[in-house]
């Protein structure tokens, strides 16, 4: 047999009405010290951030809240949202918000207790300070699974993305109530879950894929393909909300154990050049490589996935996708939106920059220059 080995998963909670408990647990991880609130502040409007901010004053802690958070968050609201923790006294970090509030409060979580910034952690060059805060993830999208991983994407003040990594970075608690996101915009909802969806696709496909973490991944992919048109024709609908929040949890645990790959490479490249939503990114980043990755199936994953989705081999796998994309409204051209600055070569190249050479190296398929160029192109010009 094969052996594997699985990291540790974070104590999660799903419940409607979840977000009260947040003031219990914080005094627990906390021992009545007082909380560094990170925000979307995007939140504040549908009362969210006040119910947070009401969960830990009932429960008798001071309150920081910080929300100089913005989508791809920045590697210098890092240091600021540090600075206010140990100005403060900080003793729990709480992430409220989609992948950007968490990747901010988990990487403030887990540099507050040093003096560098959040630069000098990034892509593993320096190991993080003692002490770090324990973080509790509340998240309010479902897709980026970074309530349940140890990872942090910010932007460096080039522009460039690089990722913050080490079990410092792993929540102590999870809450997940599919209440707060019952209000996400249909387009949201269509691309974080299509983000879940990729992370788990390529979670069990790729190169460190194993029998272990299949277990997450495989019932990721279920999830999405059950309730993601569901969570579009009803919005409202709790069942729907929580199975796509539950999704992006166990994608998030299976990204956390064998990384990701191909379509992950494209996405992040295209956002170090241009804004662009991180899940509608992937979407497009799979489409343009899935037919190309399914021509090399040796051992039957991309198989696996093709059934889960309906289908009966692995070529029936591209179809499916993008019958599910599309379905769901996803925009695949990126025409018009000011990315045809974007040349193919200068995403080529930001494809086989240092940073994203990891997800790239763990595609099961070997990807060869000449590869990247011919995704590059097809990626700015499929419609």
């Amino acid at each position: 047999m094969t052996g594997f080995s699985l990291d540790r998963v974070p104590a999660i909670t799903q419940a409607a009405g979840a977000l009260g408990q947040l003031g219990s647990h914080a005094v627990r991880l906390g021992g009545g010290r007082p909380v560094l609130l990170a925000a979307d502040p995007g939140l504040a409007p549908f009362g969210i951030i006040a119910q947070a901010e009401a969960s830990l004053r009932a429960a008798g802690l001071d309150v920081l809240t910080f929300t100089d958070i913005k989508s791809d968050p920045l590697a210098a609201q890092v240091d600021a949202g540090a600075a206010m923790a140990r100005a403060g006294s900080a003793a729990v970090v709480v992430c409220l918000g989609g992948g950007s509030a968490m990747d901010l409060g988990k990487a403030i979580a887990a540099t507050a207790a040093g003096a560098q910034a959040a630069a000098h952690y990034a892509l593993c060059a320096n190991p993080f300070p003692p002490g770090t805060l324990p973080a509790i993830c509340v998240p309010t999208t479902s897709g980026t699974g970074s309530e349940t991983t140890r990872t942090a994407i910010v932007t460096l003040a080039d522009g460039i993305k690089v990722w913050l990594w080490g079990d410092e970075m792993k929540a102590a608690q999870v809450l997940l109530d599919p209440t707060l996101t019952v209000g996400l915009p249909p387009h949201l909802t269509a691309a974080t879950g299509i983000d879940a969806l990729i992370h788990a696709l390529e979670a069990c496909t790729n190169a460190n894929a194993n029998a272990g973490n299949d277990v997450f991944c495989h019932e990721a992919i279920r999830l999405v393909v059950r309730h993601l048109p569901a969570a579009m024709e009803n919005p409202a609908g709790l069942t729907a909300r929580a199975g796509l929040q539950w999704a992006a949890a166990l994608a998030g645990i299976g990204i956390d154990n064998t990384g990701t790959a191909i379509a992950h490479n494209i996405g992040h490249a295209l956002a170090s050049l241009r804004p662009l939503h991180h899940g509608r990114a992937v979407g497009v980043a799979a489409l343009a490589t899935l037919a190309w990755n399914v021509a090399e199936d040796p051992d039957g994953r991309f198989a696996k996935v093709a059934s889960l989705m309906g289908g009966n081999s692995a070529a029936d796998l591209p179809g499916l996708y993008e019958k599910l994309l599309r379905g769901v409204g996803v925009k695949v051209s990126l025409r018009g939106e000011g990315h045809d600055s974007i040349t193919p070569e200068r995403l080529a190249a930001q494809m086989g920059n240092a940073e994203n050479a990891a997800m790239r190296r763990s595609n099961r398929r070997a990807s060869s220059d000449a590869d990247l160029l011919l995704f590059a192109q097809t990626v700015l010009t499929q419609e």
